[in-house]
């Protein structure tokens, strides 16, 4: 049986015990990787296979020598979303603008996962700058989805959840603005978890929406996502939004498996026009497994659901007007041949290195923050976001948890989604009021449709209530085997 096979946590165990060793996950996982990019593209860089080695060895040493005690996950694989930076390896966030940009420093999650002694395997593909929901907008081609590879995985952190479902890693990490760990989760048919905002430092994640944008592991299941979490949260000082807890020990609510007397609110209208019907009777019938293990389910009224999209565009498009005003050629990243003066070099250098979808949320930005505009549509925005904040304040106080379908629909194929970016918007539609609250959320497999496709459900939680949705999918998870996909079992 291939290592590939395990979950981040079985192999974690064994290299402790001494039956396999860190060196031979990384050679597997590199093997791995060598032999399914082709048809799934998942990865931007593979780290140069000596230097994962050496990382592997040296990490294997230190476990030998009795270190790492406390760590699940010392010696396993992991890949990083390509917007993470990671000192001397190529950072590009999937942009031709930053085809040539080495970090001179590491994101504190990426650190975080060092001190573990996570071995990184690579920095994975995504959206243009996580702006996407297909992994299409890429400038290093589109990743597949391994269930499928006719199909998107979903984004933006879509290579990150096709190379742990294609078994070409063990763990991921990703980056969630709008449902981007949450919805390729759910496509590729993983786990994937969206923390409280403030949970995990967001120093050395290229911004894109900064009051919305959140760092969150992708694995197997929720056990394993629960031991990355816990690894990469924490306070950090040199993140202004980092926020102090200390009830970071989410693996400790694994324990309790059971759903009795749970209270699980179903807002009605996540289930009315626009959702797939194979889709809605796969989260029907979760709901029916939910009772049947004790726990409440009800269905209520969220009035702001209208709001939420455009409120959602408005802002992070003017955010990411704001952030990627920094990348003008001037002192790294892509630079255009050819310009007469300054201006010109600024306006040739952005036109030829953004992509099409980027460029269109920055001129979206910009119209809003325009002066005229800014009270009739940026402020108006920001009040929208306050209300949906409250509206979800209102069902916390009777749900433990808010549970609804993480997308309409299961991956569509490559190229339909670009054709209607309305449409691409409107599919984010189940997604984005977590971030625009600030909340956590999971999604984790509940099915597939006829087409064998799989269907995911999130569980959204109240703010610092990560320990709640992560009994609650790991109890549900337990009534389910993981499922991998045929391109994943190619190595056993």
């Amino acid at each position: 049986m291939s290592l590939m096979s395990l979950t981040a946590a079985e192999l974690g165990r064994k290299i402790k015990s001494g039956e396999v060793t860190a060196v031979q996950a990384a050679q597997e996982a590199l093997d791995a990787i060598a032999a399914k990019e082709t048809a799934v593209n998942s990865f931007v860089t593979v780290v140069d296979r000596d230097k994962v080695l050496a990382q592997a060895e040296n990490v294997q040493k230190q476990i030998e020598a009795g270190e790492y005690a406390d760590s699940p996950l010392a010696g396993v694989p992991v890949a990083i979303k390509d917007n993470m930076c990671i000192e001397g390896i190529l950072t590009t966030c999937s942009s031709k603008i930053l085809n040539n940009f080495y970090p001179t420093y590491t994101a504190e999650a990426v650190l975080n996962l060092q001190k573990a002694g996570a071995v990184i395997i690579g920095k994975t593909n995504m959206d243009e700058f996580a702006m996407g929901s297909t992994t299409e907008t890429s400038a290093y081609g589109v990743t597949r989805n391994p269930w499928n590879t006719e199909h998107v995985p979903g984004g933006s952190s879509g290579g990150s959840c096709a190379a742990v479902a294609a078994g070409e890693t063990f763990l991921a990490l990703g980056s969630d603005t709008g449902g981007s760990i949450r919805q390729p989760s759910s496509f590729c048919g993983v786990t994937g978890i969206k923390p409280t905002y403030g949970t995990v430092s967001r120093y050395g994640l290229v911004a894109y929406a900064s009051s919305l944008d959140q760092i969150g592991p992708v694995g197997k299941n929720v056990a394993d996502c629960a031991a990355l979490l816990e690894v990469i949260a924490g306070h950090d000082p040199k993140d202004s939004t980092s926020l102090e807890r200390n009830d970071l020990d989410f693996s400790k609510s694994l324990e309790e498996k059971k759903l009795l007397g749970m209270k699980f609110g179903v807002p009605k209208e996540f289930l009315a026009k626009g959702l797939d019907p194979e889709v809605k009777d796969s989260f029907m019938n979760v709901l029916k497994t939910l009772t049947e293990q004790g726990a409440i389910v009800e269905f209520f009224s969220v009035e702001t659901m209208e709001y939420m999209i455009p409120a959602y565009y408005i802002i992070a498009s003017a955010e990411a007007s704001s952030n990627l005003e920094r990348f003008d050629g001037v002192k790294y990243g892509y630079r255009a041949a050819e310009y007469e003066g300054l201006h010109d070099m600024y306006k040739k250098t952005r036109t030829e290195a953004f992509g099409e979808e980027v460029k269109r949320r920055i001129m979206l930005g910009s119209f809003v923050l325009s002066s005229g505009y800014y009270d009739a549509y940026y402020l108006k925005a920001l009040r929208t976001k306050a209300l949906i904040k409250k509206a979800f304040d209102k069902a916390f106080a009777s749900y433990d948890a808010i549970i609804a379908p993480a997308a309409p629909t299961t991956a569509p194929k490559l190229g339909e989604s670009l054709s209607d970016p309305l449409k691409m918007y409107l599919g984010d539609i189940y997604t984005i009021a977590v971030n625009l609250a600030g909340l956590p959320g999971i999604t984790i497999p509940v099915g597939k449709d006829s087409k064998g496709l799989p269907v995911g459900m999130q569980i959204i939680g109240d703010c610092f209530q990560e320990k709640k949705i992560i009994r609650a999918a790991y109890t549900f998870e337990q009534t389910k085997s993981y499922e991998a996909p045929e391109l994943a079992k190619g190595d056993r």
